[in-house]
């Protein structure tokens, strides 16, 4: 159990800052369209969207001092975790599944922060800079109890597969080096970073990482490729996850597969994941489950709801992209420029899900519908269940749920990290 002392007022007085990020950026009075036909009806001012201004660059990140939200006193004894780069939660929320106590997420995204918040409502929050946080603060948040792990999923921009500009020079590249900070001074008992496959394909830039952890922890922290769905998860996404243990050594083996060819489960295709939501028409909502859930992956998706659906909202399509998505067949590509971008089909995992950037949009056709994914769609492809709230809108829920690692990923790589605890 917490101590909940101020958390309400503190709550409302981060909502409030927040919010006020949000009314800062000037709306378009008339709605537009992005290069892929799709209705924008909330696009900011022209200049914050110029090609030239980096992702962390735009409106919705927070330039200022950080902003702290105390959360309430931990007083179980379970592991706890602290997460830098928190984003939305998806480790955290892994962490927590296998048993773990979040005490605090930070991030520099202001909807990342609140949608962590919505869904991790007595852990403490820094909206911010990480090069602006003092560690000290944490130590404060320990009351005196050893740090047992911390996260850190550092900016990948510089090395997703997905950016064709990608260089082992981008300056967010180094921004793990703010997580060595943190971990000089904290010395946790684990470490745990990850980060995409395309790091292992930049420079030397693995082993350098592993070097420098490895230091600041006093320990040995070695990484390894994971395949998503051998964990459950119905996107074909790999991470690329270091892990280091105070006094040992972890082994990757350890990580124990729940699907695939190893295990007497199959991988989870779309239909296992979104098959039981309601079909929708552009612009459509609905709120309520059509079906009974009919595979394994829908009843953990739909385990703490009360029948109610949120976030199903089909994105507003003019009418050529309608016949876009209508007219290709599913597994194949929508746009031959983008071959990532295409109709889901039913028996297959989904390609990796993406931020897509500052402006993101839609990035797969429904199997089924004339139309692209809702964000609920996203979070269960992401393993993010029914009751899990994101904050800030569709452009921005989108930016969430492509940068998010899967919770089961998670939960799996935590479960074994337990044992050496």
């Amino acid at each position: 159990m917490r101590k909940n002392k101020s958390h309400t007022t503190l709550l409302k007085m981060e909502n409030k800052i927040i919010n006020k990020v949000q009314a800062d950026i000037s709306v378009a009075e008339e709605p537009q369209f992005n290069i892929y036909g799709e209705v924008e009806p909330d696009v900011i001012e022209k200049s914050v969207w110029d090609k030239s201004i980096k992702v962390e660059e735009n409106g919705y990140y927070w330039k200022k001092d950080p902003v702290f939200t105390k959360g309430s006193e931990i007083t179980n004894d379970k592991p706890i975790i602290v997460e830098l780069f928190c984003g939305c939660g998806g480790t955290s929320m892994g962490f927590e599944m296998a048993g773990f106590e979040v005490l605090l997420g930070c991030d520099i995204h202001a909807p990342s922060i609140q949608t962590f918040k919505a869904n991790h409502p007595n852990c403490s929050t820094i909206l911010g800079d990480v090069k602006k946080v003092d560690p000290t603060t944490i130590k404060e948040l320990l009351n005196g109890r050893p740090l047992d792990v911390i996260i850190a999923g550092v900016p990948c921009q510089g090395f997703s597969l997905n950016n064709r500009k990608r260089h082992q020079e981008d300056d967010r590249n180094l921004m793990y080096k703010e997580f060595v900070r943190f971990i000089e001074i904290l010395q946790p008992k684990v470490v745990v970073l990850e980060n995409v496959s395309g790091m292992k394909s930049t420079g030397n830039f693995v082993e350098e990482i592993e070097k420098d952890l490895s230091r600041a922890g006093k320990m040995t922290v070695k990484s390894k490729l994971l395949y998503a769905p051998d964990y459950g998860v119905p996107q074909k996404r790999s991470r690329l996850i270091f892990v280091g243990i105070k006094d040992d050594e972890f082994d990757f083996n350890s990580i124990h597969k729940t699907h695939g060819p190893e295990t007497d489960k199959p991988y989870v295709t779309i239909k296992d994941a979104i098959g039981d939501l309601p079909s929708l028409k552009p612009k459509e909502t609905k709120k309520k489950y059509k079906t009974q859930p009919f595979s394994e992956y829908q009843e953990l998706m739909r385990i703490n709801t009360n029948g109610s659906v949120e976030c199903h909202t089909a994105p507003n399509h003019p009418k050529d992209t309608i016949d876009k998505i209508k007219n290709t067949k599913p597994g194949e590509p929508m746009y031959q420029k983008f071959k990532q971008r295409i109709r889901l089909a039913w028996d297959i995992q989904s390609p990796t899900q993406v931020s897509g950037g500052i402006r993101p949009q839609f990035q797969f056709g429904h199997p089924q519908d004339a139309r692209g994914l809702t964000i609920r769609e996203r979070c269960r492809i992401q393993n993010f269940p029914d009751d899990f709230i994101v904050k800030g809108g569709t452009v921005q829920g989108r930016v969430q749920t492509g940068n998010a690692v899967p919770p089961l990923l998670a939960k799996a790589v935590a479960l074994a990290i337990k044992k050496y605890l």
